[in-house]
């Protein structure tokens, strides 16, 4: 027997995309709550079954495919620009493969002009007309209106047309910058990408005996099995601990370690490592907003992600990347070296404690990595002096490995430009070994 929650969620995903939902619509329709009816709207949301969008509503969408992150949405776009739907609210939902920019003669403008495109253009009527004719949808800028027979065409052809105050500069430059952000957060990998799933799992129920773990343990030499209940949720986890010295027929229930530590599919690689690293664990139990059992996550699934991560080219580049590129080796000194650029400078034009942080961080990556085989996950980081670096400056950044273990170490870093020290921080950091 499903839940309420549940039960609205499967009602959610059986509207048709495009369809605007609201909690007064989804309560009166399912019977419940308009407690129970926001609650689950808003985790229809977080796993990309619906969006809520200014001045448009909350809509049913389709779920995004992690790969088609750099494809945004008009309903995106509508936020993105700060704009108004004036007509095509239907097809919000809809991807748009590229954006016109409306500057040239009719014709000219025609020939880039097609199916799935956002042509970005101020009141020229007949320019919107022949568009929306050609598949296309319209970004009105400098806050003109549409014209009726427009927002008809717009209706008729499900094509959005949006109207905003910007102008078409100012509109292409946000887009831009929204696919950037998105190009970013496409190489961020999380535990979706990674997790086994519930089929290639294997798992206990809570009224299974102490011998279907040892059955379990013989097949596959491991130790450390999730523990279910009825309608698949997790409510604990069995170790070899758990079962020393225990009967065989003793029931899971007993045995089992109550309320254990799980990750959500949506939880970034670098958490569900760190998790692992600070709980001495070698797996997780993947689960959703309602702790339903999805699969696991292994350690060895953590070091086979964090590697194809290393490897992955950037096609956005973050603050980290800027970092690590500029970054140079003096063998001789045995220092790094590096120069303060305007992007890592904060709003006085000195160097930020942010990047501060970056170049210390990744210095003792590239330092331990000369030594350690093993990913390193940072536990702790001091920054325990620093003083304004302008644009422009010099700096020589000199780690000391001041302890160094099997499972840890501990390393002192020293920042100077030129003959002046201008920073000083130390890390502890822990190693997930390959």
């Amino acid at each position: 027997m499903s839940t309420k929650h549940e039960q609205i969620l499967n009602y959610i995903e059986s509207l048709p995309i495009g369809q605007k939902i609201s909690v007064r619509m989804i309560a009166k329709d399912i019977k419940v709550s308009e407690g129970t009816a926001y609650r689950a709207i808003k985790e229809a949301e977080n796993v990309g079954i619906v969006s809520t969008i200014e001045r448009v509503g909350t809509i049913r969408i389709e779920k995004k495919k992690k790969e088609n992150f750099e494809k945004l949405t008009f309903a995106e776009i509508v936020n993105i620009v700060d704009g108004q739907v004036l007509g095509g609210r239907s097809g919000l939902h809809k991807m748009l493969s590229k954006f016109v920019i409306g500057a040239m003669q009719l014709e000219d403008m025609m020939r880039y002009t097609e199916k799935g495109s956002l042509l970005i253009v101020g009141n020229r009527v007949k320019a919107q007309e022949k568009a929306l004719n050609e598949g296309a949808a319209i970004l009105i800028t400098g806050g003109f209106d549409a014209s009726d027979k427009v927002k008809a065409l717009a209706d008729q052809y499900e094509l959005p047309v949006i109207s905003c105050t910007y102008d078409t500069f100012t509109v292409a430059t946000m887009i831009n910058r929204a696919i950037y952000d998105q190009l970013i957060k496409k190489d961020i990998i999380i535990v979706d990408d990674i997790y086994t799933p519930f089929s290639e799992t294997y798992v206990l129920n809570e009224t299974d005996t102490l011998s279907k773990w040892y059955d379990f343990n013989s097949e596959t030499k491991h130790s450390r099995y999730p523990v279910i209940d009825s309608e698949n949720r997790v409510v604990g986890i069995v170790t070899s601990k758990d079962v020393i010295g225990k009967s065989r027929e003793s029931k899971i229930e007993k045995l089992m370690t109550k309320q254990p530590i799980t990750v959500k599919p949506n939880t970034s690689l670098a958490s569900a490592a760190h998790t692992m690293v600070w709980q001495g664990i070698e797996l997780l139990p993947v689960v959703d907003e309602q702790m339903i059992f999805q699969g696991v996550i292994t350690r060895q699934d953590v070091i086979k992600g964090l590697q194809s991560n290393q490897r992955q080219p950037q096609i956005g580049e973050t603050i980290d990347d800027i970092v690590q590129s500029q970054l140079t080796y003096d063998e001789l000194e045995q220092h790094f070296m590096t120069e303060v650029t305007p992007q890592m400078t904060n709003q006085l034009g000195a160097l930020s404690y942010g990047v501060f942080a970056s170049f210390v961080t990744e210095v003792c990556n590239q330092t331990l990595k000369q030594e350690k085989t093993g990913d390193m996950v940072i536990e702790n980081l001091s920054i325990y002096y620093m003083k304004p670096v302008q644009i422009g400056s010099s700096l020589s950044i000199k780690p000391e490995v001041l302890e160094l273990g099997r499972k840890f170490a501990k390393v002192d870093v020293e920042v100077s430009s030129g003959e002046e020290l201008v920073g000083k921080a130390m890390v502890m950091t822990q190693f997930i070994d390959r």
